[in-house]
């Protein structure tokens, strides 16, 4: 198989996926006999010359994955296209909560409700209505009680390639 025709498979699949994917998945269904690097170096190909084409798509990285998305520099056109969705906005505790995930993750309910003091159950209720927190799995405790984090919807909407991109709390206090 020919270079070329491994970088337009790639670009096909993540069209046609639409999700986040990781190069690992792309290099199972491709092809066995390249090796991760191979493919990761076609997906940078494909990245940059969306970018220096200035394309209507883009392909992004989420943590180690990749997903293609419009150019947010089209944005204006495209919401005259797609009718508004009203999106509710988070209220103070649920913004709190959040905060907490993002910098406590992986982190139970119970150890939220602790920095706050306050029941949290509608605010994690509204953080994964609206996909910004994922469950990542239970702790092996009495109750096996639910950890969560947040999600690669929470790096989209903060337009950061990764968590560690989030301001250190240090930084923040100094600001305050």
């Amino acid at each position: 198989m020919k270079r070329e025709d491994i970088k337009n498979i790639i670009e096909a699949i993540m069209f046609a996926y639409g999700e986040p994917i990781t190069i690992k998945e792309l290099n199972s269904i491709i092809d066995k006999d390249l090796s991760h690097k191979e493919i990761e170096i076609m997906m940078n190909n494909l990245i940059n010359e969306y970018k220096e084409n200035n394309r209507g798509i883009q392909i992004i990285r989420l943590e180690n994955k990749y997903q293609m998305c419009t150019n947010e520099n089209y944005s204006d056109y495209i919401k005259m296209v797609l009718e508004p969705k009203k999106k509710k906005t988070l209220s103070q505790a649920t913004l709190e909560t959040l905060t907490i995930i993002a910098y406590k993750q992986p982190v139970t309910k119970l150890e939220i409700e602790n920095i706050r003091g306050v029941k949290c159950d509608k605010a994690i209720k509204t953080l994964q209505d609206n996909s910004l927190i994922i469950e990542a799995g239970r702790l092996n405790k009495i109750g096996k009680p639910i950890i969560y984090k947040t999600s690669d919807e929470f790096l989209k909407l903060l337009n950061i390639e990764s968590i560690n991109e989030l301001p250190k709390v240090e930084e923040i206090e100094n600001n305050i």
